[in-house]
């Protein structure tokens, strides 16, 4: 299985980062996408995808929350970063109007900047869209056709957000989100309605630890390792077998990110 989405810079993982490695390849994790949240952790996501090329891989990008970081210079950096061939993705880009610890403006700047580098290289993008859905899908439409490929990382959003993200052929990762009983009884229902060649798994690691995992894990941090988990509970969700849902989300994931 492929998570698609894990932040390995995260300092949660500091101290252990190569046992994280060690257990999620034992859990069944064949490959990891590395996620770039701003320029330092883009860099910093390269080199380590660089220290074990046939097993990780990265995204270079600017989250929205970061997009106020975004200047003359960005670009020019991020697409320094996506000439190597371990980066895989432009991203995490996107909206999130949620939180606004950037403007709306600043990030929607910084995401049509994204999507141009991105269709520039013909590299795919990574995601991200809270409380913005209409926006985004506009701000993304004059581009779609012209990018390999496009997935919005850890959905949590709509019916009709999902709708208008598959109307335009967008791909949908889905996290342990769906395992919080407070939170992702809508999603259990939505992920029966995303086709098996749009559909990809993530864990998000260190965030969004399943909360319906048992025994559950002493600590609060998520890792690569759960992410089984996080496949048989979107399985039964979808009434397909684990090894089955494993086997599409793995084809469509390589597919995706050319691996």
């Amino acid at each position: 299985m492929i998570d698609i989405g894990v932040n390995l810079t995260s300092k949660r993982f500091e101290k252990d980062l190569s046992d994280v490695i060690c257990n999620a390849r034992q859990a069944g994790v064949t490959n990891m996408i590395i996620t770039g949240t701003c320029l330092k952790e883009s860099e910093a996501a390269l080199q380590l995808a660089l220290s074990e090329p046939d097993y990780l891989y990265c995204t270079a990008g600017i989250h929205p929350h970061d997009a106020k970081t975004f200047d003359s210079t960005s670009l020019s950096h991020l697409k320094n970063l996506a000439l190597n061939k371990q980066v895989k993705a432009i991203g995490e880009c996107g909206l999130d109007f949620n939180r606004n610890y950037s403007t709306p403006t600043e990030q929607e700047y910084a995401f049509v900047q994204q999507l141009e580098l991105a269709v520039e290289l013909q590299l795919p993008v990574f995601m991200h869209e809270r409380d913005a859905n209409k926006r985004f899908i506009e701000l993304l439409k004059p581009y779609i056709k012209q990018l390999p490929n496009a997935v919005l990382h850890c959905f949590t959003g709509s019916r009709a957000d999902l709708e208008r993200s598959l109307a335009i052929d967008l791909h949908i990762g889905i996290t342990g989100w769906i395992c919080d009983e407070r939170r992702g009884g809508e999603l259990l229902e939505l992920v029966k309605l995303i086709p098996g060649s749009r559909l990809m798994i993530e864990t998000d690691s260190p965030y969004l630890l399943p909360r319906s995992m048992r025994p559950k894990p002493k600590s609060s941090r998520n890792e690569p390792k759960y992410l089984p988990f996080i496949a048989q509970t979107i399985a039964e969700a979808r009434s397909q077998s684990t090894e089955q849902l494993l086997i599409e989300t793995s084809a469509t994931s390589r597919a995706f990110f050319n691996i």
